[in-house]
């Protein structure tokens, strides 16, 4: 695969092919333009609304259903089972969905998701809605939530070649956020206008919608057969823990969204009490952190030819100190651009790992180390937004955002540094050939998975 990309990239084009204008010259084209990802991205996109209205509608209908002494326990625990159980998901299914087609893990989520959440409405309608029944919706709906995620960026790598891995995984990364930007102030009006329940039913037609997208977009001949089921549950693990790739990247993820985490319990506080500013400011900091990851999830498709591996580095070490001035005597009109830019640098980053995860191992054993990567994840956030009511208590909101940049950093300054040291050696030997030196990057992600 090293040879043919080389070969595509270093060799020269006949003087009579005219360059190709955009949109073809881009790197996304071959990806919009591709004959069965067409056919899905619609779907995806749709899905995606959804789910960023349920952004909205999740919290204020628990704030509805939850007694007023509560209202905020119930909130944090809706919130939790939105998300959390896909972490136990990816255990508790890890032999029955292993071998399956990127196509049949990410339709099995949507049903899953459209039939657990087409229940809230439906009990809401009976009269038999309460906040118990609601966070057990909630929480059934998000166990095949890693193994979804997992099968979406599986079916990148199955059906497209490697080059156009990068671009591919950024057009999810970005449909997702610009998704958040949209789906949230749309959601405020349906809630205003018919109630938090009815935008939940509104997320149910997204994902029966993306459901019926993988079955009749993807022809039953165009999807690969299943192989043999792993032997373990946790077989996803097995693979992360015995690749030393796959492990550092896990752990440089794990780490950098982690130190995001108190980020969430700082902002607001850092707003209304030092800087003296409304939740509408609140607000504004996040919308501009939105469009920048927007920018970001954009840009990211033309980063195809960079290393990626220092690209992954680069992201985190430039993200942290984007998030230096939220931690200074800044006024808004510097710390404000200063969170957009945190936002551009930060959104390749999903694009780039995943562009990593889809080098370091076969199409075969892809969804099973996806998932196993998706349910750490989707911990470290958080145990992050834990950790920053205590931290914030005890240091203050300044001095927490502070810490959280510097930490992010020196996390991706270490990683740095190990990489090097770790390919010192390999650095030494005799001149490499052009095509070799572009791919030096990618030299941690040779580790065999079978070590």
């Amino acid at each position: 695969m090293i040879s043919m990309t080389c070969a595509v990239s270093g060799g020269s084009m006949p003087s009579d092919t005219a360059t190709p204008r955009f949109p073809h010259s881009s790197p996304y084209w071959p990806v919009v333009s591709h004959p069965l990802l067409r056919r899905v991205l619609p779907g995806l996109a749709l899905s995606a609304l959804g789910d960023g209205m349920a952004l909205v509608a999740v919290t204020w209908l628990a704030l509805q259903l939850a007694p007023q002494a509560q209202r905020g326990m119930w909130i944090a625990i809706a919130v939790a089972a939105y998300t959390l159980p896909s972490a136990a998901g990816t255990v508790i299914f890890g032999r029955l969905l292993s071998g399956r087609s990127g196509a049949q893990l990410a339709g099995g989520d949507a049903i899953l998701r459209a039939g657990a959440l087409a229940a809230i409405p439906t009990a809401y309608l009976i009269g038999v809605l309460n906040t118990g029944l609601y966070v057990t919706l909630l929480a059934v709906s998000s166990l095949l939530h890693s193994w979804g995620s997992a099968g979406r960026f599986t079916l990148i790598a199955e059906v497209l070649p490697q080059r156009h891995h990068l671009p591919a995984n950024a057009v999810l990364t970005t449909i997702g956020a610009s998704a958040t930007i949209v789906g949230p102030p749309l959601a405020g009006i349906l809630i205003s206008w018919a109630g938090p329940v009815w935008v939940i039913a509104v997320d149910v037609v997204t994902f029966a919608v993306l459901a019926l997208t993988y079955r009749l977009a993807i022809p039953a001949a165009d999807r690969p057969e299943p192989t043999e089921a792993a032997a373990s549950r946790t077989a996803g693990f097995g693979i992360i823990r015995h690749n030393r790739t796959l492990l550092g990247l896990l752990a440089l993820s794990f780490g950098l969204f982690f130190l995001f985490g108190p980020v969430y319990v700082a902002m607001p506080i850092r707003v209304a009490e030092d800087l003296h500013a409304s939740a509408a400011v609140l607000g504004i900091y996040y919308t501009a952190f939105g469009i920048g990851g927007v920018l970001g999830g954009l840009a990211a498709g033309y980063l195809h030819r960079w290393s990626l591996w220092p690209t992954t580095l680069g992201i985190v070490i430039g993200f942290g100190a984007a998030m230096l001035p939220l931690s200074l005597d800044a006024p808004i009109s510097l710390s404000l651009p200063a969170f957009a830019l945190a936002g551009l640098i930060w959104a390749p980053y999903m694009s780039t790992t995943m562009a990593l995860f889809q080098r370091s191992t076969t199409t075969t054993k892809l969804p099973q180390v996806l998932a196993a990567n998706g349910a750490v994840l989707v911990l470290a956030v958080p145990l992050g937004t834990l950790l920053g009511g205590p931290l914030v208590a005890t240091i203050g909101a300044r001095e927490t955002l502070l810490l959280c940049a510097a930490a992010t950093v020196a996390l991706g300054v270490i990683a740095a540094g190990l990489t090097i040291l770790r390919h010192k050696p390999s650095t030494t030997g005799g001149a490499s050939s052009p095509c070799r030196s572009s791919d030096a990057g990618r030299a941690l992600t040779s580790t065999n998975i079978e070590d």
